[in-house]
């Protein structure tokens, strides 16, 4: 079940990112992808800051929305390299 729920807010913040983060962008599927593996990289970075940003499912998303607009806007200047 942890995985399914680590799915559901990568997706939901890959979208936010996809609307955070303006620009020639990679599409729908892309920035969920993105979302995801954001979400992932945005957990590793911060999980020291899950206790201030506040556990469950509010603080989750936050986080993996940082990490997904960080993996977004990365992609994205390098895409333009």
């Amino acid at each position: 079940m942890n995985v399914l729920w680590f799915l559901l807010v990568g997706v939901i913040a890959g979208w936010l990112a996809g609307l955070l983060v303006r620009g020639g962008g990679f599409g729908l599927i892309g920035d969920l992808v993105i979302g995801i593996i954001g979400a992932l990289i945005g957990g590793l970075f911060f999980s020291g800051l899950a206790g201030a940003v506040g556990g469950g499912l509010l603080g989750s998303l936050v986080v993996a929305t940082l990490g997904a607009v960080i993996l977004l806007v990365i992609v994205r200047v390098l895409k333009r390299a």
